[in-house]
């Protein structure tokens, strides 16, 4: 059985909308496209290469797999740590809108998604990335299959935007595994999923 895990970039205020770009995502009217761009640097890139050296799969939302769709498959270097692992692996789309997918690799899954990826899970080994991909994201949190989160934060504020944490997100106990923070301040940390959180009072 695999494991899934989400990567997530997030700002202060828990933003996820966009962080790469303006032509990412303006839904909502949203002008802060690109806020994560200023604070790549070379510990950022360590971060990434080392979550992308590790799946046997993708899983994405269907806004997620369109941005990296039109973008990755032009990318062939196969030395490219990221380009060469989604070109090469299987990727899965929960969709109940697109129709086709012209990425080498990729099957969509037009079931209801919590059922359609708990099997995945099932027949899958190792570990199934997630990027980006936050509304189904916060679906498959409400349904505990989602075993691991990384989170990148990153020191903005931006006050409007799709965040990945709404309210009514189920209540969820989490173990940090990893920590470390970027010479541009980002802060890197690894959750791992333990279950219903405890309560007290001093």
């Amino acid at each position: 059985m695999a494991t899934l895990s989400l990567t997530q970039f997030l700002t202060l205020d828990g933003v996820h909308q966009a962080p790469g770009g303006p032509e990412e995502d303006a839904s909502g009217g949203f002008a802060h496209g690109g806020w994560s761009v200023p604070y790549d640097d070379e510990d950022f890139g360590r971060f990434i290469t080392g979550i992308f050296a590790r799946p046997t799969a993708f899983l994405l939302g269907r806004r997620t797999y369109e941005i990296f769709a039109g973008y990755w498959p032009q990318r062939t270097d196969a030395a490219d740590p990221v380009a060469a692992k989604l070109n090469a692996l299987p990727k899965y789309v929960a969709t109940t809108t697109l129709d086709s997918a012209d990425w080498s690799g990729t099957t969509l899954l037009r079931g209801d998604a919590v059922a359609e990826v708990a099997a995945l899970k099932e027949r899958t080994e190792g570990e199934i990335q997630m990027h980006g991909s936050a509304g189904l994201a916060r679906t498959l949190l409400d349904h505990d299959l989602i075993d691991t989160l990384h989170l990148a934060v990153l020191p903005v504020v931006l006050g409007s935007g799709r965040r990945l944490f709404s309210d009514g997100v189920r209540p969820t106990a989490f173990r940090t595994t990893e920590t470390s923070v970027t010479s541009t301040g980002v802060v890197l940390l690894t959750y791992e999923r333990e279950g219903r959180p405890s309560y007290g009072s001093f």
